[in-house]
């Protein structure tokens, strides 16, 4: 099996590899970065859980190719908090309740994320059109937008 020399940054860090060409992404992430946050759930971009920034923009990494982001910025889910300060998003899940079993959570936040920076201030239906892309079979999604309305709020806060 062939593989290829990418060179990509993650979380802040850069990283140098030998990838097969058919590795996922989110293999890459799991299995040889050690960054389990992403979660592998149906691998066939349905639920969501597997879902990073790259380049700031939220995808589903069971559906790239670690060869695909040679060159770019991966963001995942231990990304975003500031050192021992969570990210409002990470707080906000917390203190809201939007976390159930937790499996989902870092794609919702990775997906929430991308929502907030193109719309500071959503609706709550922005907010649940925003989460179409991701599962949840534990809360409902009612405590999860309330986590992030809450979210958006600190943002717009300064907090």
């Amino acid at each position: 099996m062939s593989t290829h020399r990418i060179e990509c940054t993650v979380n802040g860090e850069p990283h140098s590899a030998d990838v097969p060409a058919s590795r996922l992404l989110s293999d890459f992430l799991r299995d040889d970065l050690h960054l389990t946050g992403t979660k592998r759930g149906c691998e066939t971009a349905i639920c969501g859980a597997c879902s990073v920034l790259v380049d700031g923009e939220v995808v589903k990494s069971c559906l790239l190719l670690a060869v695909q982001v040679a060159g770019r910025e991966i963001t995942t889910i231990e990304g975003l908090a500031q050192g021992d300060e969570l990210h409002p998003l990470q707080a906000s899940f917390m203190e809201c309740g939007g976390l159930q079993c937790g499996y989902c959570t870092p794609g919702m936040i990775m997906a929430s994320c991308d929502l907030l920076k193109n719309n500071p201030e959503p609706s709550i239906e922005e907010v649940r059109r925003g989460l179409s892309g991701n599962l949840c079979r534990c809360t409902g999604y009612t405590q999860i937008v309330e986590s992030i309305m809450h979210a958006a709020e600190e943002i717009n806060r300064g907090n």
